[in-house]
C-alpha cells in the first residue's frame, strides 16, 4: 500500500502533478476496494455452502477491515443501482416520486451511519475514501431530484400583491432557506427537545426519563444543560449557544451551528456545516465534520452530580484521546485540514459543574 502511495505521488506530465497523483491514488484506492470486496463475497458464499455459521454477523461491529469494505461496497452499488434505475424509468407520479427520493435519501444516511459506527478501527484513509464516496451518493441524490422534480414558476396570476403584511413575505422566503432537508440529508426529528428559544437557560435531566433522543433546533444566544444519559442527541441551526451535556450512548449530530460552544460525551460524534464553534469532547470513535470551518477541538470537562455513573453506563467512563483525531469529509489530502484545528490551552473554559447553585439562573426551564 506504501508503494501505490509512493508511486501514485511521483511526477507525471501533467500540469498539474498534485490533481493527477490525487486521481491516480483514488483510482488505485477504489481498485483496491474491489478486490477486497469480492474477496470476502467469495469467502462468505463458500462459508455459507459448506454449512459454516457467519461469525461476522454474529457482532453489530465488523471488527475488520475487509468484512468492512464488503458491506459497504455492497450498499453502495445498491444506491447506485437505484439512482440509475430511476434515470431510467418515466417519471412516476409527484405522490410516488417523494417517498422514492427519501427511500434513497435514507439509505444514503444508513450508509454515512454505517462508518460511524464502525469509523473507530477502521484506518482513517479508508474513513475518508468512504465519505467522500457517500459525498458523491448525496451529489447523484440532488442531481436526480432535481431532474426528475419540476420547478416551480412563479407568478403573481394578474394579481397585486397584498401588502397588509409587509414582513410576512421575507419570514417566508427566511423560513424557505432555513428548511432544504434534500440538502442537509437530515430533516429534524419530531422528538422532544428545546426549539425556538433566544436568550434562555434550558435544563433538561434524563435520570427516570423513558426520552430515547432528544432535539435541541433554531436557539440563539441560548445555554443548554443536559444532566444524565439519552440514546441519540440532535442539535440543529444553533447560534452563539453553550450546550453542556452528559453522556450519549449512540451518537449526536450537529447540523449548521455557529459561534457555540458545545461540551459533549458520546460513542459517535458527526458535525455538519459548522462554523466558528468549540467542542469539548469524549468520543469512542473519531469525530466527523464535513463542510465546516474555524472548528477547534478539547477534551471534555463537565460535571455534575452523578456524571461518574452515567460515564460508566455509557460506556465512556475513559478517556481515548479521539477528540483530536478528527476526520475531514472535505478534506483528502494527507496533510493536516485547515478547517479545524486543537483549541490551545490558554483559551479553553476550563471544568464546568452545571449543578451548581451559583451557576444557575432563574430563566432556566425544565421539562
Amino acid at each position: 500500500m506504501v508503494e501505490e502511495e509512493e508511486d501514485s505521488l511521483s511526477p507525471n506530465n501533467g500540469a498539474n502533478p498534485s490533481d493527477a497523483s490525487e486521481q491516480a491514488r483514488q483510482k488505485k484506492h477504489a481498485a483496491m476496494l474491489e478486490r477486497l470486496a469480492n474477496r470476502q463475497h467469495t469467502r462468505s458464499s463458500l462459508s455459507r455452502r459448506s454449512g459454516e455459521s457467519d461469525v461476522s454477523s454474529a457482532s453489530p461491529p465488523f471488527e475488520s477491515t475487509s468484512s468492512f469494505l464488503s458491506r459497504f461496497i455492497d450498499s453502495k452499488r445498491s444506491i447506485e443501482a437505484q439512482i440509475a434505475q430511476s434515470r431510467l424509468t418515466p417519471t412516476p407520479e409527484s405522490t410516488q416520486l417523494k417517498p422514492h427520493l427519501d427511500a434513497i435519501s435514507a439509505s444514503i444516511s444508513g450508509l454515512e451511519k454505517l462508518v460511524a459506527e464502525n469509523s473507530y478501527f477502521l484506518p482513517s484513509y479508508e474513513v475518508r475514501s468512504s465519505l467522500k464516496a457517500i459525498s458523491d451518493l448525496k451529489q447523484n441524490l440532488d442531481s436526480l431530484s432535481s431532474d426528475l422534480v419540476p420547478k416551480k414558476k412563479f407568478s403573481f396570476k394578474n394579481k397585486a400583491p397584498k401588502k397588509d403584511h409587509p414582513g410576512l413575505d421575507s419570514n417566508r422566503e427566511k423560513e424557505a432557506e432555513i428548511v432544504k432537508p434534500e440538502k442537509m440529508g437530515y430533516a429534524v426529528p419530531d422528538s422532544p427537545g428545546f426549539r425556538n428559544k433566544t436568550g434562555e437557560v434550558l435544563v433538561m435531566k434524563f435520570n427516570g426519563s423513558e426520552i430515547g433522543e432528544f432535539t435541541i433546533s433554531d436557539l440563539d444566544s441560548c445555554e443548554v444543560r443536559l444532566i444524565g444519559c439519552v440514546r441519540a442527541l440532535f442539535v440543529h441551526r444553533l447560534r452563539n449557544c453553550r450546550v453542556y451535556g452528559g453522556p450519549v450512548m449512540n451518537s449526536i449530530l450537529f447540523e449548521q451551528v455557529e459561534g457555540c460552544v458545545f461540551v459533549m460525551a458520546s460513542h459517535q460524534i458527526r458535525i455538519h456545516h459548522a462554523k466558528a464553534t468549540d467542542f469539548y469532547l469524549r468520543v469512542r470513535s473519531r469525530p466527523i465534520i464535513e463542510d465546516s470551518s474555524g472548528v477547534r477541538f478539547a477534551p471534555y470537562c463537565l460535571g455534575y452530580d452523578g456524571i461518574h455513573r452515567d460515564l460508566q453506563e455509557a460506556s465512556l467512563a475513559e478517556e481515548t484521546g479521539n477528540w483530536a483525531n478528527v476526520d475531514d469529509f472535505r478534506w483528502l489530502r494527507a496533510v493536516q485540514s485547515p478547517n479545524w484545528s486543537i483549541l490551545p490551552e490558554n483559551e479553553r473554559i476550563g471544568f464546568v459543574n452545571i449543578t451548581s447553585n451559583s451557576n444557575l439562573d432563574t430563566r432556566a426551564e425544565e421539562i
